[in-house]
C-alpha cells in the first residue's frame, strides 16, 4: 500500500490548499503518472500524480482543505 500525499513542493507560502475534484472515484483502478484528483492554492490549480498503480482508497474529499505533506488517499 503507497500513500497519496500533497507534495511539500506545491507552494511555498501558503501551507494549505483545497481540493477541487477527484478524476478518479474511490475504489478505481489508476495507473502510476495519471494525475488522479486537482488541488488548488493560491488561484493556482494542479494535479496530483498516482504514485503507483493499483485500488484508489480516498481519504479526503473534493472540498476538503488540505496541508503540506498530507496523507489525501492510499494505492494499493
Amino acid at each position: 500500500m503507497m500513500k497519496v500525499i500533497i507534495p511539500e513542493h506545491m507552494w511555498e507560502e501558503n501551507k494549505e490548499g483545497v481540493i477541487v475534484s477527484w478524476i478518479y472515484k474511490d475504489g478505481a483502478e489508476v495507473v502510476e503518472g495519471d494525475p488522479i484528483c486537482e488541488v488548488i492554492v493560491e488561484k493556482i490549480q494542479s494535479d496530483i500524480i498516482a504514485p503507483t498503480s493499483g485500488k484508489l482508497s480516498i481519504i479526503s474529499e473534493a472540498e476538503d482543505v488540505v496541508q503540506l505533506g498530507q496523507q489525501i488517499a492510499t494505492i494499493s
